[in-house]
Parts: C-alpha cells; structure tokens; sequence
C-alpha cells in the first residue's frame, strides 16, 4: 500500500512539473495569452518552428557591421566624391559571381515563350529587354566576333553579361525573385508540380499578387488542363491550415532579388570577415583581396593576377604566357580567387550597377544605417471596388529611353502600383513624401538659386543637367536634344552608380571605395551587374536562439 501511495506521489509530481515546464513553453504557445499558436485548436495559425531563411539560388551571405565606406589611400584623381564615412550595413544576401549570359538568357528565352514578339501588344516586352550587343562596336577597332557572339554563343555562356542598362537589370531582378518563388511553391507541393513550366501571357505567376491576391494569380484559373485532365494549382499549406494559400506568415516566399546598395556592394567587396585588426576596421584594406597588390603573393600562385583589368596603354591582359592574366576582354566568372566572403569578381572583370542615384557626396550626417539614396515609396493601386489592381496586357507601362529604345517596366499579372500620398505621410517624422531621391540634396532649400525669401529661380535646378525630350509621335520616334551651352552637369535623377574596375580599367579603378555614375537607361561593354537579397531574422544566420 505505501508503494502505491508512493507511486501516485512520484506521478503526481512528474505531471506537475511537466505542466509548470510547459507553461513556459513559448514556440507553440503565446506569451501574451497562452493560447495555442499551431492553429490546431481552429484559431489563426502561426509559424512557430521557423529556422533561418534559405539563401537563394546563386547568392552568399554576408554577415553585416560597420565599416569605413569611402576612399582612404591614393586618391590621386582627387575626385573628392567619395571621401570616408563610417557606415553600418545589415546582413543580406549577394549573388557569388556576376549575372552571366546564359542566366539572362533565360530570362530572354522566357519572355519570348510568355509575350511572343510576333504579336503587336507584346513585341516591346521582349525587344525591350534585349542587351545592346552594339556596345562592343568601336569606329577604330574590329569587334565584330563579340557583337554577333557574346551574348548567345555557348562559349560565352559563363562570361558576365553586358550591353543591360540599369532599368533592364531591375526588370531582370523583379522576373528573378517570381521565377525562384514560383518554383519553391511547386517542389513544395503549393502548387501543381508543373505550374511554373506552362506560363502564357494571361497565366503568369507574380510573387506580390500571390501575396496579396492569389486568386487573381496565373490569371484568375483555379486549375490548369494537362492531358485533359484538370490539376489543381491551389494546395493547402498544411493538413491542419484553414488556410488554401500560402501567406507571407508562412515563411516559404523569398525576399525579392534586387541590385545591391552601394553601401552594400561595397561592403561585399571588401571582404572584411577574416580581418580584426583596427587598421582594416578603419579601411586600410585597398582591394577585395589582402596586401597592396595586384599580384598574388601566395607561393603556389606567386605573379598571378588576382583580376581582369587593363594593365597599361594597349595592354589588356599582359605578354601571351606567364605573365598574362588570362583574358583581354571579360573572362568566365570564378576564374581568379574569390574574396574572404566567397564572392568572385569584385574588383575588374567587369564594373557592376548598383541601386543607387548618384550624388558627389554621402550625406552621413543624417543616416548612417543602410545608407542608400533613391528611395520611391509606393502602394498598390486599389480599384473601386476595393481590390488591388492587377495589371492586364494592355495596361503594361512602357518607358521611352533616351536612345529611343521602348521598354517594358513591369508585364501583365503584376499588381500596378502608385505613389503613397498624404494618408501615409501625415505627422510621420521619417519621410514627408513619395519621391525621395531628391532628400537634402536637389531640393529647394538646397539649391544654389534658393533664395532668403524661400524661393527659387524659374526652370533652374540643383543640377543644372541638360533636358533632352525622346517621345513617341504617330509610331515615330521625335528626338529633341538639349542644344543648350549653359549646361554645367551630366548628374540628375537618372544617373546610377556603378562600383568595381573593369577589363577596361587600369588599377586604380578596383579599390572598392572608387564610385562612377552612367545613366540609367544606357549600357556599356564594361558593365555587367549581380543581385542582392534582404536577410530577414538573426544578422549572424547561426540559428535561433532559444526563446524560453
């Protein structure tokens, strides 16, 4: 009788104290009320066992910190553009090697099977995309193997692409994140498994409509029709979620794919990881590699290279053997060392686009985190019944470029956006408008015309840049160039920065810190560009931490 009393005891207290450890149980279990986050019970479902984002295909993390941004050694040109500045950068995601040929041709292929060119309302979508293989042309030099074989051949599939304006990067960037996401939902079982192989124009997928209207996603069709048989692109999460679709809660959907910051990119190109000491903190370290040189000090590799870059007058790639470094034009991705964070290609090869509108200076005294100027904030566009508003093929918007070319900035399936307005803006202490670019610098109380009377000059400008006015008149193209002589600057709201040297470039050019700008809707045969992604959750990606 006393071991069974003893028994019941010993149980007794093992059910206690189970039940007081699972009442600090806070992974499935709400701090606020206790209640049970699974959505077991039937109430809302959370995701309570959620790790760490996924990297996406192609990109390294780096971890983000402080750092010096800005040119500390040999600034002989004195551009005074990119003096030092002490930034913090949050950790993110960039690709390891620079957008190839063969990946933009997937993109080209892609566009060409969903909006054929052959038809009218689609032709400027493909077309709009194309590279400009022309840059390789030269009045005094032979490069007619590179215009008609650089982006398509295959012996050029692993060479960084180039000929792609920053606007033609961007749209790249926007097919990128829904191709990816598209696929995850399919080998995850969200959708049918061949969902993402059978788009046409009025059945395209879109990762911010799936978001916010999944009904309206693949065009509004609930099933597709394969063999006659219809397969449903609708599963539930889970066999215990209320819910059809996945949701942004649910964890599964990638951040976008977008071009890196400045701050960023230069970040990255640093490659800082292995280095402690307070001289490299402080930005003593001149190439994304260690050491002062463009030659590799390392004995089994001693006098090679270490980048692409043009080594002297008529000299882009040293004498034939030896001493060369392996290509006079761009060479294949991953073909010298990559950086302390795994990246190749960070200095020469070719210069990359970066997000950034640029400006001759940082204005650190304001913001000092995630530095980045070229903020538009917009919202999507809610139709009077009260729905977003997903855009048709008829109400593609085209951008005319200043070559003429037509463009495509966004395709059918896409939600249209618009700017935020004053019910966004109002008493906010962060921003006051949707148009940020101009933010301390190019606005009125900037300008060199601002008067004391709070006024500014009729038709002048912080940037006194010329106006040229390319429009479309009865299916021709009406060019009207600025023949103004008073023109003081190439800088206004469309001109990007490019960061890195390139094949073209002789070495001053691959210090990370050095800043160029081109205008956004022109390319080059020197400038390629790579993606970056937010890291969302930890800064460090080594798990979560216990939360008990």
């Amino acid at each position: 009788m006393k071991n069974f009393l003893k028994s019941c005891i010993l149980v007794s207290l093992v059910i206690f104290a189970t039940s007081c450890n699972n009442s600090r149980d806070y992974d499935s279990n709400s701090r606020a009320t206790g209640w049970d986050l699974s959505g077991r019970d039937g109430g809302v479902s959370y995701k309570t066992d959620y790790e760490e984002q996924e990297p996406g295909p192609g990109l390294v993390f780096v971890e983000g910190g402080t750092f010096t941004m800005g040119r500390v050694k040999d600034d002989v040109m004195h551009d005074w553009n990119n003096t030092p500045t002490q930034q913090h950068v949050q950790s993110f995601y960039i690709d390891e090697t620079e957008v190839t040929n063969v990946m933009y041709l997937e993109y080209l292929d892609w566009l060409k099977q969903v909006f054929p060119p052959t038809e009218e309302r689609y032709k400027n979508i493909y077309t709009g995309a194309l590279p400009d293989t022309l840059v390789w042309r030269n009045p005094l030099g032979f490069n007619e193997n590179m215009v008609n074989n650089y982006l398509r051949h295959p012996a050029f599939h692993t060479y960084p692409v180039v000929g792609v304006n920053w606007i033609q990067a961007t749209e790249f960037s926007q097919w990128r994140t829904d191709r990816v996401n598209e696929k995850r939902l399919s080998d995850k079982g969200y959708t049918s498994r061949d969902a993402y192989k059978n788009s046409s124009a009025d059945n395209v997928f879109s990762t911010e409509t799936y978001l916010n209207a999944p009904s309206k996603v693949y065009g509004g069709s609930d099933s597709i029709t394969r063999g006659g048989r219809e397969t449903d692109r609708k599963l539930r999460n889970n066999p215990d979620s209320t819910n059809v679709y996945v949701q942004r809660k649910d964890g599964e959907l990638l951040p976008a794919y977008r071009l890196p910051t400045e701050a960023e990119w230069e970040y990255a190109a640093l490659g800082q990881s292995s280095l402690r000491d307070y001289n490299s903190y402080r930005g003593r370290k001149k190439y994304p590699w260690d050491g002062q040189y463009t030659r590799s000090g390392d004995g089994r590799t001693i006098g090679d290279q270490l980048a692409n870059f043009k080594q002297g007058q008529g000299d882009y790639g040293g004498i034939a053997g030896w001493s060369d470094d392996g290509a006079d034009i761009t060479s294949e991705v991953r073909s010298y060392e990559s950086n302390d964070y795994g990246l190749y290609d960070m200095a020469g090869n070719v210069s990359e686009w970066v997000a950034d509108v640029y400006r001759p200076r940082l204005d650190n005294e304001y913001n000092d985190f995630n530095y980045f100027r070229g903020n538009v904030y917009t919202k999507n566009a809610i139709t009077e019944e009260g729905k977003v508003k997903v855009l048709t093929a008829d109400e593609v918007i085209y951008d005319t470029l200043s070559n003429g070319k037509i463009i495509a900035r966004n395709i059918p399936g896409e939600l249209a956006q618009t700017s935020i307005g004053d019910q966004e803006t109002y008493l906010r202490t962060q921003f006051s408008k949707s148009d940020n670019i101009n933010f301390r610098d190019g606005d009125k109380s900037s300008s060199r015309y601002y008067s004391k009377q709070g006024n500014t000059v009729k038709g002048e400008d912080m940037y006194n840049s010329p106006d040229n006015e390319v429009t479309l008149k009865d299916g021709k193209i009406d060019r009207r160039y600025d023949g103004s002589s008073t023109r003081t600057t190439l800088i206004d709201d469309n001109v990007r920065v490019y960061k890195g040297g390139s094949w073209r470039d002789r070495e001053y050019w691959l210090d990370p810190a050095q800043r160029r700008y081109f205008p956004q809707d022109m390319a080059t045969d020197d400038i390629g560009f790579r993606n970056a992604m937010s890291k969302v959750g930890s800064k460090s990606n080594k798990g979560r931490r216990t939360r008990n």
